[in-house]
């Protein structure tokens, strides 16, 4: 019998109630299809393991890009204008760590997030295209990304 292989999954789509209204976003196919190729969860929130609480205020990129962020060109606010760059980056080092403790090379995160969107993202408070901060650091080091809007049964 072999261990399964390991991927990094948003926690929100486990079901935890991490997302910055305190919601999930459970995703019981996803749940479904990583049962059937065999592979096992790890479960992580960049944004708690950042340093921010749940609720939290919604936050976003300022002005640019997650790679602007990453490269100290911008940074990440909340709607009332605090900095929060500093969770958000550290959330995503963890997210980072985390794949390189578990030999992990593929990720499973939340679809619009400002942290785990690969896709799509929030910068200005608008979605467009783009990366979060977690998606995009993830990217940078060779884990592939993977989009999951959530919420699907």
């Amino acid at each position: 019998m072999t261990e399964a292989r390991k991927v990094l999954v948003s926690a929100c789509l486990l079901g935890r109630e991490c997302r910055y209204d305190a919601r999930a976003n459970t995703d019981r196919l996803l749940e479904r299809d990583l049962e059937a190729h065999g592979l096992e969860a790890v479960a992580f929130c960049p944004e708690e393991h950042g340093g921010l609480g749940t609720p939290r205020p919604p936050a976003w990129i300022e002005r640019e890009s997650a790679a602007a962020v990453l490269d100290g060109r911008d940074r990440v606010v909340t709607d009332s204008g605090a900095d929060v760059t500093a969770q958000f980056v550290r959330g995503a080092e963890g997210a980072l760590a985390a794949c390189r403790t578990h030999g992990i090379e593929r990720a499973f995160l939340k679809a619009r997030s400002p942290s785990c969107g690969s896709c799509h993202t929030h910068v200005a408070n608008t979605l467009v295209e783009g990366r979060g901060i977690t998606a995009e650091l993830l990217h940078r080091h060779g884990i592939e990304v993977t989009s999951v809007e959530g919420r699907r049964e």
